[in-house]
């Protein structure tokens, strides 16, 4: 019974890890095939498709969720069950500079195929949130949920804090909140673009839900919990975002239709991550974390596997979308007026994240098999 309990819950995790990280390939998909159609932040609803509003809404889940799953990860990292409790910090402190350290090389290249520009995106903000908890994870764990949900209810407050470039203090709040260029050389250009702030708050609240997965703890009790904490999560963005009081600088309007009035009220900024954009992805990652604890079936066994070795899964699709595009723009060449080439229906990107996800699986599942027999320090990391 406890195996079985154990093996639900890691399985429950890995399987929403392995969703977001799907969500995540349709994205890049669409900014490598359909990137002659530019997006703002937050969207500007009057010039983008229904369709391709909700393909980049679905998108949002994936760095909230994972980034909360990184947190719960640490805190289980530091209780494994029948052994004794060790400390996380060193094992956050290294793997955050490891990821910092992959984001400025193997990440950065596969974006362009150079280094003229770096651009410091999730994979640097994930890291510096992992180091961030290295250190806080040596406090009481209220303390570090109360820190989380200072920071991610809080954060919106700071919003109207800015710095031109060259002011003190400009860099550090452009790693921190706001978006910006932290070197700009004729040679290379460094820019900070996601800001760091909230993610530590949401890993830190990902520490502190840790205790959800207590191993003496109630499973149908867990369940519950998690479906009473994503229904708050919804509740209090309902009244929140209704009323447009707080949590997002974007306020919204009824539209001329249904569809449009929906589309204004689920626009939220990403950078940083509103706390509007942080109540519902992680509302509903709750709830599927209750979800897939409850359901058995072969897609969630999959997803399992993509999610068990998710960073090997990040740079392997990053460099197959690079190798594909340079090759197919080789022999076609741009086929729109931005220079670039690009499908012409959103479709055409789900078909082609189809596609991939099916060919991707199997060296993920061979990756990940070997993951679980090696002894190798650095395979750990991945």
């Amino acid at each position: 019974m406890d195996t079985e309990k154990k093996k639900s819950r890691i399985s429950s995790i890995d399987s929403l890890r392995g969703l977001v990280m799907l969500l995540m390939l349709v994205d890049h998909v669409r900014e490598r095939f359909f990137y002659h159609v530019p997006i703002s932040d937050p969207l500007n609803i009057d010039e983008v498709s229904v369709g391709l509003f909700f393909t980049r809404f679905s998108a949002h889940f994936c760095a909230p969720v994972f980034v909360f799953l990184t947190g719960l990860s640490a805190w289980l990292y530091a209780h494994p069950e029948g052994r004794p409790l060790r400390s996380p910090s060193a094992f956050l402190f290294k793997r955050g500079i490891f990821l910092v350290f992959l984001e400025l090389t193997l990440i950065n290249f596969s974006w362009f195929g150079n280094y003229r520009t770096v651009y410091l995106q999730v994979i640097w903000a994930i890291g510096l949130s992992m180091i961030s908890l290295s250190l806080l994870s040596k406090l009481p764990r209220i303390w570090v949920g109360i820190l989380g949900g200072i920071i991610v209810v809080g954060h919106n407050l700071l919003t109207p804090i800015s710095f031109e470039p060259g002011d003190t203090g400009y860099v550090i709040w452009a790693i921190l909140h706001d978006r910006g260029y932290l070197l700009l050389l004729d040679t290379i250009r460094i820019k900070a673009s996601y800001p760091v702030l909230p993610w530590i708050g949401v890993i830190s609240l990902g520490y502190f839900a840790g205790m959800l997965y207590t191993p003496s703890g109630s499973v149908l009790q867990r369940q519950r919990n998690l479906l009473i904490i994503g229904g708050l999560c919804f509740l209090l963005l309902i009244i929140i975002r209704g009323l447009n009081v707080y949590g997002e600088t974007l306020p919204w309007r009824v539209q001329d239709t249904f569809v449009m009035s929906i589309m204004s009220f689920l626009n939220y900024t990403k950078y940083p991550p509103s706390l509007d954009f942080l109540l519902i992805t992680l509302g509903l990652g709750f709830v599927l974390l209750s979800f897939f604890e409850r359901v058995k079936c072969i897609w969630l066994d999959a997803l399992k596997v993509l999610g068990g070795a998710p960073m090997f899964f990040y740079v392997l699709h990053l460099y197959v979308l690079l190798i594909a595009y340079k090759v197919i723009l080789f022999f076609f060449g741009p086929n729109t007026d931005s220079g670039y080439f690009s499908v012409h229906h959103l479709y055409q990107v789900w078909l082609i994240a189809s596609l991939l996800s099916m060919l991707l699986y199997f060296p993920t599942e061979a990756f990940a098999d070997f993951k679980k027999r090696s002894s190798l320090p650095w395979v750990k990391y991945f």
